[in-house]
């Protein structure tokens, strides 16, 4: 089996645009593999407020990330995973263990920005931006070890710099961290369809990645006005965590109003559920091993 990075290099290579549902557990990721998609994006918004019940500001940590990198990487490795990986989480040589943390992982791809390390989600006010020199150390850093592992895991580099300082800084610090071994460029919180082409135009002949957070500060665009623009991936990032949350509102606020959530499940019950995380693979696995389980 091919890795999942050599597959995400693959699917790069095609004319075609690459459009990756935010996914943040097992289930979110269960379900968009169920649901066809050639990769997915895990998103550390997501991983922190799943795993640890809080916001993005730089409360994660590297091991809350590569545990849910790992996991949902697994869960089928022939498609490809790209993972927010934040800040690095440090300097050069935190930079680096991130790299192969994430690799060993299974991940195809990852991110790094060039925020403080007490970073802040991209669509949020008030971001500290690290100068360029002290960026680029990360960027080699990672890419380095990427070399050190033989490994070909695509690296993306990330830049705020647009809502403090102007597309022109957003663009010229994803173009030095492509320079020192970025293979994709990222800047964070586009606002116009110019901005994008820009950056489309300037950081070629890397792809550019788009992140479509709904209802942030980059226009609510579709896929094919992504298409039109230029860009290369398209990453829904709240597309899982905010129905998921407003779904499990309206089902609680069913118990305490109705008494029962029959309606929010919708007719669904354990059995269904079950299959939609797996269950008729488990079972697939435990008939060819000769054994009797079955599902009732």
């Amino acid at each position: 089996m091919k890795a999942a990075s050599t597959v995400l290099r693959e699917l790069l290579a095609r004319d075609e645009m690459l459009v990756l549902p935010g996914v943040y557990d097992g289930i979110s990721a269960r379900i968009a593999l169920s649901e066809g998609f050639s990769a997915l994006y895990m998103t550390g918004a997501g991983t922190s407020a799943s795993v640890l019940g809080q916001p993005d500001l730089g409360i994660v940590t590297l091991n809350d990330m590569v545990g849910n990198a790992n996991m949902i990487a697994g869960l089928n490795p022939s498609v490809p995973v790209i993972a927010d990986a934040d800040t690095g989480f440090g300097g050069a040589a935190m930079c680096a263990r991130t790299t192969t943390l994430y690799a060993r992982a299974g991940v195809a791809g990852f991110h790094i920005e060039d925020q403080v390390q007490q970073k802040r989600c991209g669509h949020l006010a008030s971001k500290q931006l690290v100068p360029i020199e002290e960026y680029l150390v990360r960027i080699r850093a990672a890419a380095n070890a990427r070399k050190a592992l033989d490994s070909d895991i695509v690296l993306i580099t990330r830049s705020d710099a647009l809502a403090e300082f102007g597309v022109d800084a957003a663009i010229a610090r994803c173009k030095a961290a492509i320079e020192a071994g970025a293979d994709v460029g990222f800047v964070e919180g586009l606002r116009t369809r110019e901005d994008a082409e820009r950056a489309v135009r300037e950081l070629a002949p890397a792809p550019v990645l788009l992140n479509l957070a709904t209802n942030g500060v980059t226009p609510n665009w579709t896929v094919q006005e992504a298409r039109e623009m230029g860009l290369k991936l398209v990453i829904f990032p709240c597309a899982g965590m905010i129905p998921a949350a407003l779904a499990l509102r309206a089902a609680y606020r069913e118990i305490l109003d109705k008494g029962t959530d029959v309606k929010s499940c919708a007719g669904v019950g354990p059995k269904a559920f079950f299959e939609m995380v797996g269950l008729n693979e488990v079972i697939a696995i435990d008939g060819k091993a000769g054994g009797q389980f079955h599902a009732g």
